[in-house]
C-alpha cells in the first residue's frame, strides 16, 4: 500500500493496487485480514494463558511495519530483505511452533533461515524489474545499489545457502536424512539463476523472476514438511 503512494507500483501490473483500480478496497481488505489474524493469535494466547505467542506475531508486524511505512522505510534503505528474513524466519517458524506446543525447539531455530531466505528471495527477485521506478522514488533496493549483474550473480550464492544448510545439518544429524528430498527442488533454483542471469537487464523479460523465486520457495518448503513428516513414520 505505501509504495503505491510513492508510486513506485504505478508500472507493476501484478500489483493488487493496479488489478482492482480500487486502492481502497485493498487497504481495507488487507487490514479486515490483519484484524482476523491478530484477534486468532489473541485466542491462542488466551487459550494458552501465555502473551508469547502476541508478542512473537506484534514483532512481525512491527517488523512489517518499519520496512514500509512512515517515518522509517527502511525497505527505502535497501533494509528489506533483512527484515523479511527475520520476520517469516526465525520469528514467524518460532511462533507457529509455539503456538503448537507452547515450548521452544532447537530443530524448528535450525529450519527457520531456510525459510527466511527462500521467503527473501522472492523480495530480492521482485526488484530486478523496477529499478528506473525504484531510483525515481528514492528506493535504494539491494538491486539498485548493486546493480542488476550483479546482483544477479548473487542469486546461485544466495539460493544455493539453502541446500548447503540443509546438507550440513543433515551430516551434523540435526536434520533427518529425509530432508535431502529438498534437492528435488534444486533444478527449480537453477532454472531461477539462469533467468536472472541472462535477463537481469531486459525489465520486460526479467518481469517473471520473482515467480521464479515463488516457485522455488513452494517447492523448497513442501518438500521439507514432507522430509519431516516421512521421518516420523520411517
Amino acid at each position: 500500500m505505501f509504495d503505491a503512494e510513492t508510486g513506485i507500483d504505478d508500472n507493476e501490473p501484478t500489483s493488487l493496487v493496479n488489478l482492482t483500480g480500487n486502492k481502497a478496497l485493498i487497504f481495507w481488505i488487507g487490514n479486515f485480514c490483519l484484524g482476523l489474524g491478530i484477534l486468532g493469535i489473541l485466542a491462542i494466547a488466551g487459550w494458552q494463558h501465555d502473551p508469547t505467542i502476541l508478542c512473537l506475531i506484534l514483532l512481525c508486524c512491527g517488523l512489517g511495519y518499519i520496512y514500509h511505512g512512515p517515518p522509517f522505510r527502511l525497505g527505502y534503505q535497501g533494509l528489506g530483505e533483512i527484515l523479511c528474513f527475520f520476520s517469516f524466519g526465525p520469528l514467524a517458524v518460532s511462533a507457529a511452533y509455539y503456538s503448537q506446543t507452547q515450548a521452544w525447539s532447537a530443530t524448528s531455530l535450525a529450519v527457520s533461515p531456510i525459510l527466511g531466505i527462500s521467503t527473501s528471495l522472492i523480495l530480492f527477485c521482485s526488484h530486478f524489474h523496477q529499478v528506473e521506478d525504484d531510483l525515481a522514488a528514492g528506493k535504494r533496493s539491494p538491486v539498485v545499489r548493486l546493480g542488476t549483474r550483479r546482483s544477479a550473480q548473487m542469486l546461485p550464492w544466495l539460493s544455493g545457502t539453502i541446500f548447503g544448510l540443509i546438507a550440513v545439518l543433515v551430516v551434523l544429524k540435526v536434520f533427518p536424512v529425509w530432508l535431502l528430498l529438498v534437492f528435488i527442488s534444486l533444478p527449480t533454483a537453477m532454472s531461477l539463476c539462469r533467468h536472472a542471469l541472462t535477463y537481469h537487464d531486459q525489465p520486460d523479460r526479467v518481469r517473471n523472476c520473482k515467480f521464479f523465486a515463488v516457485s522455488l520457495h513452494f517447492w523448497s518448503s513442501l518438500l521439507l514438511c514432507l522430509g519431516f513428516v516421512l521421518s516420523t513414520f520411517v
